[in-house]
């Protein structure tokens, strides 16, 4: 069994930065596609974006330019770094594992409790 947990999340200011932290437990998961999605108050979960078990990264274009998301193998450990974040990025952050490199929630099988985040204008 796969335990996926957040971290990194706080209070911040329009223009902060902060990195999140996804770190895996139970299983090693070098084979999996790896992404992040978010939920804001009162709005569906959305896609932020994935990466795959070679490092490849797509995108969602609310994050393109603004957001990295990175990947150790040898930590369990999926970074998403955040940067020029705007009052619009509020919301839990959740990461998720499976195994098809895809923008779907569905192709995802494990996914962590959520990490909050709110940027205050």
């Amino acid at each position: 069994q796969v335990q996926l947990i957040e971290s990194g999340g706080g209070l911040v200011q329009t223009g902060d930065s902060l990195r999140l932290s996804c770190a895996a437990s139970g299983r090693t998961f070098s084979g999996y596609a790896m992404a992040w999605f978010r939920q804001a108050p009162g709005k569906d979960r959305e896609f932020i974006g994935t990466i795959s078990r070679e490092s490849l990264t797509t995108y969602a274009d609310s994050a393109k330019g603004r957001f990295t998301i990175s990947r150790d193998n040898t930590k369990n450990t999926m970074y998403l770094q955040m940067n020029s974040l705007k009052p619009d990025d509020t919301a839990v952050y959740y990461c998720a594992i499976g195994l098809i490199y895809s923008i779907l929630e569905r192709h995802y099988d494990y996914w962590g409790q959520g990490t909050q985040v709110t940027v205050s204008s």
